[in-house]
């Protein structure tokens, strides 16, 4: 409780009350200069700063692509920051990012060609298990009719 004021007759008041055990909490009693509280400078206080902000997206970017997220999109998706602001900070500070892409081409028909930037997405559109497709794009081998291969991109 805060009790502002000289008076003796208040402060008598608050005491008793506050020994008597009517108040389990404790009493401040303070002297009419006191500054009064002031809503806006709190909430000030309260918000974040930009470049604190920043760094933290940095962070939980550099930690989604440690726990196997390659893409912006992939990133965007696990850290829930706006695919913009992932793009832009990536840009920005030069961030390592792997954006190669997995490719199938058609056995029979060249101009049938699957890309995709995960492995798994990959797995689903041709029906087939990761590990044959990493194993046939290290040795250019055939899975359920295509050609896979690994596209760096710089």
């Amino acid at each position: 409780m805060l009790a502002t004021g000289e008076e003796p007759e208040l402060h008598r008041l608050v005491l008793a009350k506050y020994q008597h055990g009517e108040w389990q909490f404790p009493v401040v009693i303070e002297e009419e200069t006191a500054k009064p509280w002031d809503d806006a400078a709190y909430l000030a206080s309260m918000k974040q700063d930009p470049k604190q902000g920043e760094r933290e997206d940095i962070k939980a970017i550099l930690q989604a692509r440690k726990h196997g997220k390659h893409s912006l999109r992939q990133i965007a998706e696990s850290t829930a920051i706006e695919f913009k602001r992932v793009k832009d900070l990536v840009h920005k500070y030069s961030l390592p990012l792997n954006n190669g892409y997995w490719r199938a081409e058609k056995y029979n028909n060249s101009d049938e060609v699957i890309a995709y930037q995960t492995l798994s997405r990959l797995c689903e559109r041709i029906d087939a298990p990761e590990f044959s497709i990493r194993q046939a794009s290290m040795s250019n081998g055939v899975v359920n009719g295509y050609y896979i291969s690994w596209v760096p991109k710089v």
